[in-house]
């Protein structure tokens, strides 16, 4: 989708009420390194942040190095990360991962987005999301929320999150990617919500072409 200069004038439009909607607007799962991230991104697939949370503080007492993750006993850590859901592929995966850094990494997660996608577990989501939560990198993550969000904003057509993820890299400057991830995020998981949009209490409702009231 190539952006016209009419869309680039909606897409900024858009951006500025969610910045002044969302101001805080960060990545909600707590952990305190690169790894711990990681792991928490893992288990939040199909489920919410909130519920990760819960699980993660005695997970990351107990599991400190990627070393402790890759000799973990798989069947204990299936029933501590019962609770998250897919608890089998998820504990495989951080498994596999703790043994790829090892094996790979020294111990120490990179941090390039090609070569994030290549360690177990880890997709072209959660790599973004370690750009911009843990490394401090551009990136545009590309959820549910997001993905929901921008079609209905009319700011991708595409079902597919890389090309998701390629329209709003070209349609917004670097150096805000970040920004409208988290705000995009937020957006989806507080207004724009899935079943039933909150539409007249949205600030972008006139910008929306999906609205569901009278523009």
């Amino acid at each position: 989708m190539k952006p016209t200069p009419a869309l680039r004038k909606k897409g900024a439009a858009i951006l500025k009420a969610l910045r002044r909607l969302y101001p805080q607007a960060h990545c909600e799962l707590v952990f305190g390194s690169p790894l711990e991230l990681a792991v928490a991104a893992i288990l939040s697939a199909q489920c919410t942040d909130r519920r990760v949370n819960m699980v993660t503080p005695a997970l990351f007492k107990k599991y400190r190095t990627a070393e402790d993750w890759a000799h973990a006993d798989l069947a204990v850590l299936e029933k501590e990360i019962h609770s998250t859901g897919f608890f089998r592929n998820k504990a495989k995966n951080i498994k596999a991962l703790g043994r790829a850094l090892c094996d790979r990494y020294g111990g120490a997660l990179p941090s390039e987005l090609e070569t994030l996608i290549t360690l177990p577990g880890i997709g072209r989501k959660t790599a973004n999301v370690l750009l911009i939560s843990a490394f401090g990198k551009p990136g545009v993550t590309v959820d549910t929320h997001c993905t929901r969000v921008s079609r209905r904003l009319g700011l991708t057509r595409s079902l597919s999150p890389e090309k998701i993820e390629m329209d709003l890299k070209n349609l917004f400057a670097e150096k805000d990617w970040a920004d409208l991830s988290h705000c995009l995020v937020f957006h989806g998981r507080y207004c724009c919500k899935a079943r039933k949009p909150l539409c007249a209490q949205c600030p972008l409702a006139k910008l929306c072409p999906s609205c569901e009231l009278e523009n």
